[in-house]
């Protein structure tokens, strides 16, 4: 984890993007805290190219409805997250937090699920309880991709592409492979799979930068996506590769 362990600002990412062709971006939430959320508010702030802002409030909490009402305030924030795939396995079915996923709604959030491949029966069950929610998968539920896939994988995904209110993030896919070694033939079936069961209109490009730096650096997660979709209708490239997004969060 040595990569990971030193600042990335946007003064990083910016050249990045540019280098790639990326107008702009969703910040999404990595800890905890609501600092977390202010923090990023006052970058994106800062930062023309961060387009949107996926926050962290204790959706437990019992005054989770006031702390949505003064952090939706600031028009930049786009949706909630918390990171499920940390929490002990009750915690998706909580009546707590589930109170605080039917508060969403109202302030126009979205909600990022991130899970792990034995965590999705749970979130198939979560997003079928808010139908009027818009949900995201971020990076397709986390499989593990070294050798062959898990069938319950498979099926978890196809039950829940079923629900139209949820998309999916071609995201993260880099380092869920053994020892961080790949090859992008391996993610073709996957992303064959996620593509046609989402269809082209519900899946959106995710670079989950830095976090990808363990496995690959950000031109390279964008080249697995970009090589894909190469022979996609012009019109769905566009879709995936930011258009879905921002009809998604609003941007």
């Amino acid at each position: 984890m040595q990569v990971l362990q030193k600042n990335f600002l946007p003064e990083h990412l910016g050249p990045l993007l540019i280098e790639n062709g990326i107008d702009g971006t969703v910040a999404v939430q990595a800890a905890h805290f609501e600092s977390e959320t202010e923090f990023l508010f006052k970058l994106a702030d800062e930062n023309e190219f961060i387009k949107g802002v996926v926050g962290w409030v204790d959706l437990t909490a019992v005054n989770v409805e006031e702390r949505l009402e003064y952090y939706s305030q600031n028009k930049i924030l786009k949706g909630i997250r918390h990171i499920i795939q940390d929490e002990p396995e009750e915690f998706i079915i909580r009546s707590d937090f589930l109170s605080g996923i039917s508060k969403l709604s109202k302030f126009g959030l979205t909600y990022d699920v991130v899970v792990r491949e034995q965590q999705l029966p749970a979130a198939v069950n979560l997003v079928r309880q808010f139908p009027n929610q818009k949900f995201v998968l971020d990076h397709i539920g986390k499989p593990q991709l070294s050798g062959s896939i898990n069938t319950n994988w498979i099926s978890d995904i196809r039950e829940l592409s079923v629900l139209p209110n949820v998309c999916c993030k071609l995201s993260g896919m880099v380092t869920e492979t053994k020892n961080f070694k790949w090859n992008k033939e391996d993610f073709l079936p996957v992303l064959d799979l996620v593509v046609n069961a989402f269809g082209t209109d519900r899946v959106m490009f995710g670079s989950d930068w830095p976090i990808c730096l363990l496995a690959a650096e950000y031109k390279e997660v964008l080249k697995i996506i970009e090589e894909y979709i190469a022979t996609f209708s012009i019109n769905e490239q566009v879709k995936i590769l930011g258009g879905n997004t921002v009809a998604f969060y609003n941007l």
